[in-house]
């Protein structure tokens, strides 16, 4: 069962927090909503929960319109990032609970929390108190009470913001294998982290100031976005500002061979570099500037080097003699690297 968001606006007061969203989730795919803190992504899939009222446009689940439905007559398991687990139950219970409230069979509800446990490797621990469990261990007995109701559709709302990064990492490879071994379940995933996004989600939808700014798969919004925001959002990007010219563009004293896509001569862009792509010494679009950071990062060195007032990022292969600060570097990178944004109205 897919989602359908049409055209549905969010307000509060007259203060809009979603705003003319459309966006529709196929059958069985991961979509990650991704964007900083207010720009509207949590209110979308609380609006697929139906804890808010859209002040106007419709929620569909598969053909059905939920929008004025309760939460409890829509059918979907829904996992937060606090694990809202109850701690005076057992994780048996805590995750026979939707399932009892659904008026289940004894019988059948023994089978599903066993399933449930089972999928999320929670199996050994239900006779646990959530008290006893780590972070990682109380989230899984989360994710396991949204499934054990079968849901077609699965919400997830920053379900790893609350844990370390290597908790983090296992869970991403958790949620990864469930989705597998899950293929016809929906999955709408909120976060702030783009690792998270690139590493789940079938296809991403970028949000900012309560608007959708973009939307497409991991690569192609990683190789080729079509927003500076995307561009920003979605990976580390050095963002250049020049003018296009009759077989590339220019940017400050350099000429650089770009495809450039029909842009008019003369007109203003921003070119997109992603740091990895940026090389060390000579080759094609050489920029000359002046170290003015070196961070190692342990397999990699990054470098800001200063050209023409503009700070570029190259994210280099672990240096054995990295430069020294204040050195003069040539930096390059190939003409198929790089991406031309067109200048958004406004932003003069």
């Amino acid at each position: 069962m897919g989602i359908r968001f049409d055209s549905v606006t969010v307000a509060y007061d007259g203060n809009v927090v979603l705003d003319s969203f459309d966006l529709t989730v196929e059958p069985g795919e991961v979509m990650a909503l991704l964007g900083p803190s207010g720009s509207g992504k949590t209110t979308a899939l609380r609006a697929v929960a139906g804890f808010v009222r859209p002040t106007s446009g419709r929620v569909f689940l598969g053909d059905r319109d939920v929008t004025d439905l309760p939460p409890h007559r829509r059918g979907i398991g829904m996992v937060v990032q606090q694990y809202a687990l109850f701690p005076h139950l057992r994780v048996a219970d805590n995750v026979a609970f939707g399932l009892k409230a659904r008026r289940a069979a004894k019988s059948e509800i023994r089978t599903r929390v066993a399933e449930a446990l089972e999928l999320t490797g929670m199996a050994a621990y239900a006779r646990r108190y959530p008290r006893e469990l780590s972070g990682g261990q109380q989230q899984r007995v989360a994710i396991a009470r949204a499934l054990a109701i079968r849901p077609d559709v699965l919400l997830l709302d920053e379900p790893l913001s609350a844990l370390d990064a290597r908790l983090r990492s296992g869970m991403l490879t958790e949620l990864a294998r469930l989705h597998r071994e899950l293929p016809d379940v929906s999955i709408l995933y909120v976060t702030h982290d783009q690792v998270e996004a690139l590493t789940l989600a079938d296809r991403i939808a970028v949000l900012d100031k309560a608007r959708l700014q973009d939307v497409g798969t991991p690569p192609e919004l990683y190789r080729a976005p079509r927003t500076e925001f995307t561009a920003s959002f979605v990976g580390n990007a050095n963002l250049l500002p020049v003018t296009v010219g009759e077989r590339g563009v220019s940017f400050g004293g350099a000429e650089i061979e770009v495809a450039t896509g029909g842009a008019v001569p003369g007109a203003r862009a921003t070119l997109c570099v992603r740091p990895h792509l940026v090389g060390l010494g000579g080759g094609p679009n050489q920029l000359t500037g002046t170290v003015g950071e070196i961070q190692w990062r342990g397999a990699t060195h990054r470098l800001h080097v200063d050209v023409d007032g503009h700070r570029i990022m190259a994210d280099l292969r672990e240096l054995r003699e990295p430069p020294a600060h204040g050195a003069s570097v040539t930096l390059h990178f190939a003409a198929e690297d790089a991406v031309l944004l067109p200048l958004v109205a406004g932003d003069d």
